[in-house]
């Protein structure tokens, strides 16, 4: 990339493009509708369709799509030509502005749990206008809404566009409170850490397992893990960072805000991180991102593995979710000043923010479940399940200040003085960046970081947004009956906090003193996806919801059920790839080498020392005695299997799968990496850890 500034958005059709393509009533009447929701004149909608053509068609885009967000976690796309037909039998290059506001593909193949019927196969997708178009391997792009025949939420695009509207209201009237008329929108940032693997593709093709399920579901431990935390920001080796440099490229040239990338903790671990920027668009760019790293792998002969946890043993991969609230004019309503005791508009959104948490724990843990983050869930540097808030020593001494109606002296800031003269002395920050804590306070910001890192970030902060939006509405109501507003804000810090403090830990999430501790302060605990999915259909969470018009009892009933569905589809796939790659490949191999060793016992007997013929026997004899078990525990798996598919809902084979299928299943891996520590690597028919992790 010879420029970057002059490549970066190159392939995104931004304001810049907008500006100079589009007439100039043309633009502000689609500024307009972007700005407030206006609905967009037909004609106006011809126009931009019309420049959106010629602008792609000069990229080399040949087609068009309605790009959107379908309830399967992953982005879906239909591709028509702009070639239309003449009456004369001529070709033109056409795109209206009826193709730029509504598609219609079919739906009937997208998860719906029950938000359409068979017959009515029919969807829309709806454009998008605050989410800027772009082209994408010859295709122009329309980021789009998806909704069923009948008007229902089908994606995840839809209810996350709502949430950002009601918090918007609602944050507008906290601020006008104190003062700021003049502020006229009021937006959430995100800015999504994404962590991955990069491993050989060659290798990764040999396991059927990565194939199938993104994981290894057998594999011993390597002599070296990461025990010497030697990778972590180590340098980068030379394939990675020519893949590296390629996805910045390639993220550059969509406008995507690719920003930090290093090695993370694990051997074959890395990170990329990008700025903050609209929560819509930061969900529709991690979305792309994670289409990106995937083939650009491709073109370095490498693999990239977004799977939670493709490796036991090792840290798995989360997806940290950087969240804040701005104004328009720029302004962080979560930046808590230099004297955060003062601000009385911080600690507001702050204590609104520790309630809805607090509130509604259990949406926020089903927000992350799956069944590959239960697999991350609860070490290795990942967040337990237990929802809980970090916000440092200062800001806790200060609320517990305020709730207990003490003379608050502040905090006092403390200098980092390193101890050498050449090197400067600076501020110690307010709060650190807590590990082990699900949603930490980190300066200006909230990082929630129990998102696995093959999720849409759009479903954790549709209910980030929801929640607050919820605690800043009862605040609004309280304090605007009022007749002293000022004293009427410091009494709903006060309580609220009193009311809330439960949810503050600012200590070790990952001992068993806080599972303890959270029992007792009555916290949630849902250690899996099966114990969180029922939150959807709460009887408070379908109020608040409503009340909101978020998402509607239907809709919530579909993704309680879809998550059900894609649970115990995800175990039974991972379950048959375990029980196919045993009986296939591991048992056949170990008996080929148990025939190996009684010929060379046999054809030794003569000449080969006593001891080393009883140290071979011995071998022989344990591999056989695993090999005879592994036998009993595969079919175990295979019958718990058949017998977990034959329940009748989706429900109940989802329980099942997690109560019954996953012990065996891990029985099976413990015999088969038993034997992978005897068996010689001649023999062992797959691609091992130390290969797997270090090959790169």
């Amino acid at each position: 990339m010879d420029n970057i500034l002059d490549e970066f958005g190159s392939m995104v059709f931004g304001d810049d493009v907008m500006k100079e393509r589009l007439p100039k009533d043309t633009y502000e009447a689609l500024k307009e509708t972007i700005r407030k929701g206006k609905d967009l004149d037909i004609n106006i909608a011809n126009a931009v369709a019309h420049a959106m053509k010629q602008w792609a068609i000069e990229l080399g885009a040949t087609h068009f799509t309605h790009w959107f967000q379908p309830l399967t976690g992953i982005t879906a796309e239909k591709h028509d030509s702009f070639l239309t037909p003449t009456k004369n039998g001529k070709m033109i290059l056409s795109f209206s502005g009826k193709e730029l506001i509504k598609g219609e593909p079919d739906a009937s193949s997208f998860p719906s749990g029950g938000l359409r019927v068979t017959f009515e196969a029919r969807g829309y997708t709806a454009w998008d206008p605050t989410s800027y178009a772009f082209v994408k391997e010859n295709t122009l792009c329309i980021p789009t809404a998806f909704c069923s025949f009948s008007g229902a939420a089908l994606d995840k695009k839809t209810p996350l566009l709502k949430s950002m509207e009601v918090i918007e209201k609602q944050a507008l009237r906290i601020l006008k409170l104190f003062g700021h008329d003049d502020v006229q929108n009021v937006i959430t940032t995100v800015g999504p850490e994404q962590e991955y693997f990069l491993i050989d593709r060659e290798l990764f093709m040999k396991r059927k397992d990565l194939r199938y399920t993104g994981r290894t579901l057998i594999g011993a431990r390597p002599p070296k893990g990461q025990e010497l935390e030697d990778h972590y920001f180590g340098n980068l080796r030379p394939r990675v960072s020519a893949y590296m440099h390629e996805l910045d490229e390639e993220l550059w040239k969509l406008g995507i805000y690719a920003k930090t990338k290093h090695n993370e903790v694990s051997p074959a671990q890395h990170e990329l991180a990008p700025v903050y920027t609209t929560t819509n668009i930061a969900c529709d760019h991690n979305q792309l991102t994670m289409e990106l790293m995937k083939k650009v792998a491709e073109r370095h002969g490498l693999a990239c593995l977004l799977h939670e946890k493709p490796f036991e043993g090792v840290n798995g991969s989360g997806k940290h979710d950087n969240w804040s609230i701005s104004t328009d004019s720029g302004i962080n309503l979560l930046e808590p000043g230099d004297s955060p005791k003062d601000n009385m508009q911080f600690l507001l959104f702050l204590v609104a923010i520790i309630k809805a948490v607090d509130e509604y724990q259990d949406l926020l843990r089903v927000s992350v479940a799956s069944p590959g983050n239960d697999n991350r869930l609860g070490g290795d540097e990942a967040p337990p399940a237990i929802v809980s808030i970090f916000l440092g020593d200062e800001l806790t001494q200060i609320l517990e200040d305020i709730a207990n109606e003490r003379l608050n002296v502040g905090y006092i800031k403390q200098s980092m003085e390193l101890g050498v003269h050449v090197l400067p002395d600076f501020p110690k920050d307010a709060t650190d960046r807590n590990r082990t804590s699900p949603l930490a306070f980190t300066g200006n910001k909230f990082e929630f970081r129990m998102l696995g890192s093959a999720f849409s970030v759009s479903g954790p902060n549709t209910i980030l947004n929801t929640i607050v939006a919820k605690s800043l509405k009862e605040f609004a109501d309280e304090i605007e009956k009022a007749t002293d507003s000022e004293a009427a804000i410091k009494e709903v810090i006060k309580k609220n906090y009193c009311e809330h403090s439960r949810i503050v830990f600012n200590g070790n999430n990952y001992t068993q003193e806080w599972v303890e501790e959270a029992a007792r302060r009555g916290l949630v605990n849902n250690p899996s996806t099966v114990d969180s999915i029922p939150a959807y259909i709460a009887r408070k969470n379908i109020e608040m919801f409503e009340e909101f018009g978020v998402l509607n009892r239907e809709e919530l009933t579909s993704r309680h059920d879809i998550l059900f569905e894609n649970y115990e589809k995800t175990i039974n796939i991972e379950a048959l790839t375990l029980i196919d790659l045993i009986k296939k490949q591991i048992i056949p191999s170990c008996t080929r080498y148990m025939g190996t060793l009684s010929r060379d016992i046999k054809d030794s007997c003569n000449f080969v020392p006593d001891a080393s013929l009883k140290s071979s026997v011995a071998t022989l004899k344990r591999v056989a005695t695993l090999v005879e078990k592994l036998h009993i525990a595969i079919d175990h798996l295979d019958c718990e299997v058949d017998e977990t598919r034959r329940k009748a809902t989706s429900k109940e084979r989802a329980i099942s799968f997690y109560k019954e299928v996953i012990p065996e299943m891990r029985t099976v891996r413990t015999l088969s990496d038993e034997l992978e520590l005897i068996v010689p690597c001649d023999f062992w028919p797959i691609p091992i850890y130390g290969e797997l992790l270090y090959s790169v």
